[in-house]
């Protein structure tokens, strides 16, 4: 199995979709490519070619377990077997109950009364074991155990006449969290539930249209970000919309866009280079960063000694920046140090049981630049903290260069309650924050770190962009769930 970031919150996936270019199924690798941290199990591309010779459209599928680049290393699956103007993709992260189903792999397709049609989904269904139920009741048959599949069945049973019809009609049924890449024989769909828990963006390259996850996909096709798919909003990409040089939209019922944007996106799992939700990553972690050190500040027992703050790579990088920067501006002696080197060609690794190869889980992934810890207060500044074996190991191999002290500093809150909306955490019994009851102080007792600083949900929500009015959720931190979730809903039945 492939080795996800160590104890960390996974994200559910990123999708691809690009309409009206010669080269569909490249422009979709490459976008894939650049969206490879949002899952690495397996990836998938489905191509729409209008067969010149039977006058009908045919689809064509490549879709396998591994890495982008695993998945598509014979070139000729892209020139020979994925032919046609309009594509979309799909990077999978799975859960551990359906890690070895090779038919959860996405794109998921099917031909039925109105044509083919092919899906990619990221989020979680809150009311899917509601509506798998009734269906499979009235005679429908699953083949994989996602929740994406349901988008599929109901399409296919609904009784409107237009397939744009069918679509709404099926997306009005779900609830929880999608951002959706959806392809027809004649258009590409994107659509987005009305939290707007996920993002969803869209580009133009070369008077084609494409859609993502995050916009790095469009940096690395040198495509132009457009604007995000709205909450509440489908998108409809066909040959009209490349005429009328925009795409059409419309609403996915009467419901009114109550967004709820996923403040984890910012503080760990968006890459700093992407734009989400309307605003800069590296600049909201930037922010992140300087609110913390305003909130939690270190105060060193030996107040002589320089504080050398280090970063945990890759993901609270700039965050640190941060920190410094605003430790010194309020008179403060911090300098940022690389204390931690990260592993970034350890590819697969295969973990047996037992606590010292446990520890080495750790050693493979980082290890530490003895002299410039050595004798130092030392801050280390992460994201977030899930479980805490991580954070306790991590703890341990800085002290093995022997620092006088070390600090722990955190840009999220104490994680206490799971996520139901795109997010994989373990078990709430499994969160360190929520095995202490909440009190800082035992959690860095267990760390063993001389002291602990998290930001409060208030800290965080000022510093997240409010420009436009949006709402975040935090309910992994407060409880607090935008919608009504299903507590039976096992998080082994996700794959979007």
């Amino acid at each position: 199995m492939s080795t996800p970031p160590i104890d960390k919150p996974r994200c559910h996936c990123a999708v691809f979709g690009v309409f009206g270019h010669t080269a569909a199924a490249h422009l979709t690798y490459y976008g894939l490519l650049a969206q490879q941290h949002r899952g690495q199990e397996g990836s998938g591309i489905v191509t729409c070619e209008f067969d010149q010779s039977r006058q009908r459209h045919r689809f064509h599928v490549h879709k396998d377990f591994g890495l982008v680049n695993d998945v598509y290393s014979d070139g000729r699956v892209l020139t020979d077997t994925l032919r046609g103007h309009s594509a979309i993709g799909h990077n999978r992260y799975s859960t551990a109950g359906s890690a070895n189903n090779r038919a959860n792999v996405q794109p998921f397709t099917v031909l039925y009364k109105s044509g083919n049609l092919a899906i990619g989904h990221n989020g979680n269904l809150t009311n899917f074991r509601e509506i798998r139920q009734r269906l499979q009741d009235s005679g429908t048959i699953f083949q994989t155990t996602s929740d994406t599949e349901v988008i599929l069945h109901l399409i296919a049973r609904s009784p409107k006449k237009d397939q744009l019809d069918q679509i709404r009609d099926a997306i009005a049924q779900v609830k929880g969290a999608f951002s959706l890449v959806i392809l027809t024989d004649t258009a590409l769909i994107a659509a987005r539930d009305h939290h707007g828990f996920r993002p969803l963006a869209i580009g133009k390259k070369d008077g084609a249209f494409v859609v993502a996850s995050e916009t790095v996909a469009f940096d690395i096709i040198d495509a132009e970000y457009v604007r995000d798919v709205q909450p509440g909003e489908i998108v409809v990409i066909d040959d009209a919309a490349l005429a009328a040089g925009a795409p059409r939209s419309i609403r996915i019922d009467g419901q009114p866009a109550q967004p709820h944007h996923c403040i984890f996106e910012f503080i760990y799992f968006s890459r700093p280079d992407s734009q989400i939700f309307g605003h800069s990553v590296d600049k909201v972690r930037r922010k992140l960063g300087k609110t913390l050190a305003i909130a939690q500040p270190v105060k060193p027992k030996d107040e002589v000694t320089k504080q050398i703050v280090i970063n945990v790579p890759d993901s609270s990088n700039t965050a640190t920046m941060g920190f410094v920067q605003q430790t010194n501006k309020m008179g403060g002696a911090a300098k940022l140090e690389i204390g931690l080197i990260r592993s970034h060609y350890i590819g697969r690794t295969f973990i047996e049981p037992g606590q010292e190869l446990r520890r080495n889980k750790v050693k493979t992934k980082f290890n530490i630049v003895k002299g410039v810890l050595k004798d130092r207060v030392v801050v280390i500044v992460d994201d977030s903290i899930v479980r805490g074996t991580t954070s306790k190991q991590l703890v341990q191999l800085v002290k093995q260069a022997e620092p006088k002290e070390v600090h722990f500093r955190v840009t999220a809150p104490p994680i206490m309650y799971p996520c139901h909306y795109g997010m994989d955490f373990p078990t709430q019994q499994e969160l360190i924050a929520f095995q202490k009851n909440g009190d800082i102080q035992a959690i860095a007792e267990e760390l063993g770190v001389d002291s602990l600083g998290y930001m409060t949900i208030e800290e965080l929500l000022s510093a997240a962009p409010h420009e436009a009015g949006e709402n975040y959720c935090t309910a992994c931190f407060s409880g607090k769930y935008p919608t009504a979730v299903d507590p039976m809903q096992s998080k082994e039945e996700h794959e979007g």
